[in-house]
């Protein structure tokens, strides 16, 4: 086994060793809004924090110490709304990753549509077949060094949207989900085959 101290390691170096490490990676698909622009775009380091509130977790890098559109969005107007990638509009959402403007919305380079979200101002998109309406219950900056590498937001979910083909006895049928995971570079992942293995009691 090779031994590695992180900080011998670029960042950039850390960086590809975490993501083509820690696979496949569920995807989070944002938007936000910034008067009347609606920004979207993806990010891999998303996962769950509790149920009981509901909560998730978004974690958004700077580039030069300077906020992501979704990062400043989300603290100003302490709403989001995130979105499962599938294999339906992984393509499409590819396509929001590009570097814009905040006055620019990623979703004019789509078919996307926009949909009025339930309980908060920033609306979805319509396609996703899983959309969760989120209000910002924290928002943790990354400090490195003495400056801000990150941003870390700890969302509460407060309704859920959900194509009742997949949504059955209250589950969700992963294989009609079809989720897209990611891996490294320019490679994304499917759900792949599945197994069980019981819980110890």
């Amino acid at each position: 086994m090779l031994s590695i101290d992180p900080t011998a390691l670029t960042e950039r170096d850390t960086y590809k060793f975490l993501i083509g490490s820690i696979v496949p990676r569920p995807i989070a698909f944002v938007t936000t809004r910034n008067g009347d622009v609606v920004n979207a775009a993806p990010f891999s380091y998303f996962n769950i924090i509790a149920s009981n509130p509901p909560l998730v977790s978004v974690s958004i890098q700077r580039k030069d110490g300077v906020m992501k559109d979704t990062a400043r969005n989300a603290v100003a107007t302490e709403e989001l709304v995130i979105h499962i990638v599938d294999e339906t509009n992984v393509a499409l959402v590819n396509e929001t990753a590009a570097s814009l403007g905040p006055e620019e919305s990623e979703l004019d380079r789509t078919t996307f549509t926009l949909e009025p979200s339930d309980v908060i101002e920033t609306p979805g998109v319509k396609e996703a077949k899983i959309r969760m309406e989120c209000k910002l219950h924290h928002h943790v900056p990354i400090e490195h060094d003495g400056k801000v590498t990150a941003d870390v937001l700890i969302a509460r979910v407060v309704r859920f949207h959900v194509d009742p083909e997949l949504y059955q006895a209250g589950r969700i049928d992963a294989a009609q989900l079809a989720p897209v995971s990611r891996l490294a570079g320019d490679f994304y992942a499917k759900l792949g085959e599945q197994f069980e293995i019981e819980r110890p009691k």
